[in-house]
């Protein structure tokens, strides 16, 4: 499927393609994760504008996943990967985060960083089978203990920072 930059009329379904990925925490007990609600569609405006919003498209052009980022610490932070069910398993969030890898590369920005669930298979376990790392305390950056920190203020337990490209503690602020 191609990936693509987010267009102002994809924003609406994002949402719903968000809450539909996230249903599938309910099956390994996690139902106020599946339950949260997603950003609204206007919420994604301002990152679409910004150019850190892409989309995976099917053959009629309609959004089957997605990916968010935000600059922080030098480095292209993932924000968000969803994927609907209904296009699971194709790959196609290792595209979404291989695209982010060559376009920030192409910013010189230093690599890639995100948070997660350091347990939930299709997370921590699957981004470092993608090349991720995971960063020790002494090797996060200020921008991610915040992350970390907004995260654990809104009931987040388990999470874990990783990073791909740059060196141990590369970006480091």
């Amino acid at each position: 499927m191609p990936i693509r930059p987010a267009a102002p009329a994809d924003l609406s379904s994002l949402p719903a393609l968000q809450l539909a990925a996230g249903a599938a925490f309910r099956a390994i007990g996690m139902a106020e994760i599946a339950d949260h609600p997603p950003p609204r569609a206007e919420e994604f405006a301002p990152h679409q504008q910004l150019g850190h919003l892409w989309v995976t498209v099917d053959d009629a052009d309609r959004p089957q996943g997605f990916v968010l980022v935000r600059l922080l610490d030098g480095c292209a932070h993932i924000e968000q990967v969803s994927v609907h069910p209904a296009a699971a398993g194709r790959g196609l969030g290792r595209e979404l985060i291989d695209h982010v890898t060559g376009w920030a590369a192409g910013r010189g920005l230093d690599g890639l960083t995100l948070s997660t669930f350091r347990s939930v298979p299709w997370n921590a376990p699957y981004y470092r089978r993608l090349g991720f790392r995971e960063l020790t305390e002494r090797q996060l950056t200020d921008g991610l203990r915040q992350v970390l920190a907004e995260e654990k203020a809104v009931g987040l337990s388990d999470r874990v920072c990783m990073r791909r490209g740059g060196g141990a503690g590369a970006g480091r602020r």
